[in-house]
């Protein structure tokens, strides 16, 4: 019977094929959540009379259409071969040709070796580690040769590099099995004694990545594979994933995806109920987004933690959310190895012709609880019953090969005595004499130019940032022009510019200016800069010129400063926060040498990319120690514009710095070898030190626009007290409120003014206490 099934093209079949397709290892589901089969689909010999046709008819010969490849080199097919074919592989000419998916006995001897590693990875640790969460793959060990098999078949089309994420589900097998982690590394993660050299918290080991490059052995060619870490947060590693594949087809020059790919792996719940896998997916052919098609590899376990599937969606399929990119899904039974090496082999092939995401489900099963520890029969009974009964995929395949003279029973047990030889006399012995921990040797995104094998950072020094006046007055001229001729502006840009050309002749910015000048000077220095957002081509910024009589032709003066100057990238974004950050996080993570921002349309709009900043901004160099120079251009004044359109919540991202408010605390970095410079981030105690005790009559008063329980004041209050205990610091602000600000004008007015007579006026003190 058909394993697979397809959703693809103008082809009307793949809605009906699926209905009869046997996609459930364990026959008790149906993986689409929908029961109804057509009742004129050809299930049973009583299903002929729908047709007018009898048994006998099942012998007659029937003139195939030219729609299909069923018959191979034949015009016509028996009805009852006819129906035989489609059922196997029904649904797209790659499927129909007869004999499509037969094997070599070679590539399934590399198969069954695969399996065998898969497998035999997950029997260890569990053997040795029964106790300890490892999130492994039993139920779904075909991931191992599926991704094997992408990869090569990839890398045979000239894919150079590969960047991957994942959830947790399978992550050590991964990094084992196919990036090739040193097991030993891999195992020692495992010894409650192991102590962290490193900075930083660390993280548990099934959210760690990693970075290799190696020789791939199919192909010969060279190959990197970049496998990211990632919080629990199943799929938020999906847009930074993408981010990270742009940049490098950007430095490479790839402009079409020929050299760099990203494979995202995610599971079938976190698939249909996580947005930020919709907004990725929005991203996938935007420009300056597109990385030019990504393959999309759901583990579909048919049930999401606790919960069913019945429960964890509204769509019959996990994977339907691929269809608003009209993506092409494999839905195929795990279970099935050889289905899934070919449908994994022409997804390559998807990809490589046609630059377009898509999509394999792995229908397959969770052999054990989510998380090892748990028990699954509490809430799955019957699945799990019927797992409890299920042999093993090697075993399956091991058997189906034996029988059909593929390899012989001494030659399967050699291949499992070597693997178990490796990682159990080689790889685990060596892994005992591994007493620290060093958690860049787990880096997934290494800055080699920036860095030292260390860790510490190549250079120390401050360089000069000043310009001379006649850069700063080349790009102010620039940027007071039209670069392109008969190039038609609006006519209120054209007072925009001359306003601007006044202020460089009279050597005055204002904020557009210096902006200007200050992306310029990167890009003399070649120096990428990358600025996306919602509307952050915004023409009050003149970052791009529209042509009022040309469709869609447009001029970036910014890249008309010099002629071998770095690119200077400025676009729209979908309306998406979460995913756009993560993307940009990404991109920011390649290189050191540029400068990526993501401006938000107002500072708050941050609060949906909220799981980005804490798991991977605020805490990313901590538990990966990875490097990354992203910047948030987040709007923040309190002018009157209401709740939403005020606060850039300053006070998140304070909390999330890593300083002690009760420990004085020196701003020049002499320590760290920054002997001429200083920094007052976040909280400069010894400069405010030097001037409280050069002003000590003086009183201390904190002004804040924002509210008491908002802004600044929890953070500087204690760290006031360090530098200066004894006498009060007075506080004047907005009272404390559950909403940023107010959206009534009146209200905003009187709250202003109260506010400024407050400062000013320090009899409005007297009589109070601190």
């Amino acid at each position: 019977m058909l394993t697979v099934s397809i959703a693809t093209g103008s082809d009307t079949s793949w809605l009906r094929g699926h209905h009869v397709a046997r996609l459930d290892p364990l026959g008790i589901l149906t993986a689409d959540l929908d029961s109804f089969v057509p009742s004129d689909l050809i299930t049973s010999i009583d299903k002929l009379g729908s047709y007018s046709l009898e048994e006998s008819d099942l012998d007659k010969s029937f003139q195939l259409p030219l729609t299909t490849s069923i018959g191979g080199n034949e015009s016509t097919l028996p009805l009852r071969e006819i129906i035989h074919r489609l059922e196997v592989g029904r649904c797209w000419i790659k499927f129909e040709t007869p004999g499509i998916m037969t094997f070599s006995d070679r590539e399934k001897r590399t198969l069954l070796a695969r399996l065998v590693c898969s497998t035999q990875f997950e029997d260890f640790l569990a053997r040795k580690w029964s106790s300890e969460k490892r999130f492994g793959l039993e139920g779904c060990e075909v991931l191992i040769p599926a991704l094997k098999m992408i990869i090569n078949k990839s890398s045979e089309a000239g894919i150079e590099s590969v960047i991957m994420g994942m959830p947790h589900r399978g992550r050590l097998n991964v990094l084992a099995n196919v990036v090739r982690k040193d097991l030993d590394q891999i195992f020692c993660q495992f010894d409650p004694k192991l102590e962290a050299a490193d900075e930083g918290s660390g993280d548990v080991k099934y959210h760690l990545g990693m970075y290799h490059e190696r020789i791939n052995r199919e192909t010969d060619k060279n190959i990197t594979l970049s496998l990211m870490a990632n919080p629990s947060h199943l799929v938020a590693v999906d847009p930074v994933v993408q981010g990270k594949t742009k940049a490098e087809q950007f430095y490479r020059g790839d402009t079409e995806g020929r050299r760099v790919m990203s494979i995202l792996m995610h599971g079938d719940a976190a698939f249909a109920g996580q947005g930020v896998v919709y907004e990725t997916f929005h991203l996938s052919e935007l420009p300056s987004y597109t990385t030019h098609g990504t393959i999309h590899v759901v583990v579909n376990n048919q049930i999401g933690f606790t919960t069913d599937s019945r429960m964890a969606r509204s769509s019959p399929y996990s994977t339907d959310v691929a269809r608003v990119v009209n993506a092409p899904i494999f839905h195929v039974n795990a279970d099935d190895p050889e289905a899934v090496m070919y449908v994994c082999k022409v997804a390559a092939e998807w990809r490589n012709t046609f630059n377009k995401d898509v999509v394999i489900d792995l229908v397959c099963y969770r052999r054990f609880g989510h998380n090892e520890m748990d028990e699954p029969m509490f809430t799955q009974p019957l699945m799990y019953k019927q797992i409890r009964k299920q042999e093993h995929l090697l075993k399956k395949y091991a058997d189906k090969l034996i029988s059909e003279g593929v390899v012989t029973l001494q030659e399967l047990e050699v291949c499992v005595s070597l693997y178990e030889n490796l990682i159990t006399v080689r790889r685990y012995t060596s892994s005992k004499d591994e007493k620290i921990l060093h958690i860049r040797h787990w880096l997934d995104s290494p800055w080699p130019d920036f860095f030292k094998p260390d860790g510490e950072p190549k250079s120390m020094s401050c360089p000069p940032t000043g310009l001379n006046e006649e850069v700063l007055r080349h790009i102010g001229e620039v940027a007071s022009s039209i670069p392109l001729k008969d190039f038609a502006i609006h006519s209120g840009l054209s007072r925009i510019l001359r306003g601007r050309a006044d202020m460089v002749a009279k050597h005055t910015v204002d904020w557009a200016l210096a902006e200007y000048m200050a992306f310029g000077s990167l890009l003399k220095d070649s120096i990428h800069v990358r600025l996306s957002g919602q509307d952050s081509p915004s023409p009050c910024l003149d970052h791009v010129l529209h042509d009022q009589e040309v469709d869609k032709r447009f001029c970036v003066p910014m890249n008309h400063l010099w002629p071998n100057q770095a690119l200077y990238t400025v676009r729209n974004s979908s309306l998406s926060e979460y995913g756009v950050l993560g993307f940009e996080l990404g991109f920011a993570m390649v290189s050191p040498n540029a400068l990526v921002c993501w401006e938000a349309q107002f500072g708050n709009f941050h609060n949906t990319a909220q799981c980005i900043i804490d798991q991977f901004i605020s805490a990313g160099q901590a538990k990966w120690v990875r490097h990354n120079g992203i910047v948030l251009l987040l709007p923040h004044g309190m002018e009157g514009m209401g709740p939403e359109h005020s606060s850039a919540r300053p006070e998140r991202f304070l909390q999330m710095s890593k300083d002690d408010p009760d420990r004085y605390q020196v701003s020049s970095l002499k320590r760290t070898h920054f002997a001429d410079c200083q920094f007052i981030s976040p909280f400069p105690f010894d400069l405010i030190k030097a001037k409280v005790e050069k002003y000590s009559n003086a009183e201390l008063i904190w002004c804040q626009e924002e509210h008491k329980n908002m802004g600044y004041y929890d953070y500087v209050r204690p760290r006031f007290l360090i530098v200066h205990p004894k006498d009060p610091m007075w506080y004047v602000d907005r009272d404390p409120a559950a909403a940023p600000a107010t959206g009534n004008k009146f209200t905003h007015l009187a709250e202003l003014k109260r506010f400024l007579d407050t400062a000013f006026n320090l009899e409005a003190f007297k009589g109070r206490s601190f």
